[in-house]
């Protein structure tokens, strides 16, 4: 059996072995693809089914959206609210639009000019709403088992990274964070 090697360091990676729960909520999901997925992405989702948050660094087009749908598709399953946080208000539309084709109704949108359905079981919106809430109205959150944070690298923002990191830090210690982004360049230290 060959073992895959870290093109980095030629240290052996320690192949991925899921559970029979993790393997079986995997198929279950990559069932809904046309296509396999990559051992990052069930290595991701095998977190998430253990309860773990994660985060999930990968170069553009390379699939970590799929983790994100994971946790939205999940939450369906066992009727759980998701909080899902872009940057920008035109990408908290887009992806909007795009959960709202696949769940109806049982989408909101929250970005300050904009609100609908925000007691939806999935709302999309901007981080700093997300920010607002838990420092306003933090019992808004308190049926919440999921945030997903799109863009995470926006940490290092030196305008707007403070509202990444507030975001993070008052989440009540139930929520399992989704993190995602195509430039970390210190993902192992903020995944910490």
């Amino acid at each position: 059996m060959e073992v895959p090697v870290l093109a980095e360091d030629h240290v052996p990676a320690p192949r991925f072995v899921p559970t029979k729960k993790q393997q079986a909520a995997i198929d279950q999901f990559a069932a809904l693809y046309p296509f396999p997925l990559d051992t990052f992405q069930q290595e991701a989702i095998a977190a998430l089914v253990d309860g773990d948050s994660v985060m999930v660094a990968a170069p553009t087009g390379t699939g970590k959206t799929v983790v994100a749908e994971y946790a939205v598709y999940s939450a369906f399953r066992r009727t759980g609210r998701v909080i899902y946080t872009t940057p920008i208000k035109a990408l908290s539309n887009q992806k909007f639009r795009d959960l709202r084709q696949l769940y109806g109704d049982q989408v909101g949108l929250l970005t300050g000019d904009v609100t609908e359905n925000k007691n939806a079981q999935v709302v999309v919106m901007t981080t700093e709403v997300l920010r607002n809430m838990l420092l306003q109205t933090p019992w808004d959150v308190d049926d919440v088992d999921t945030v997903i944070f799109d863009e995470i690298h926006f940490l290092a923002d030196p305008e707007r990274g403070t509202t990444w990191e507030e975001s993070i830090i008052l989440c009540p210690d139930h929520v399992q964070l989704v993190c995602l982004s195509a430039t970390v360049s210190n993902a192992e230290e903020i995944a910490g």
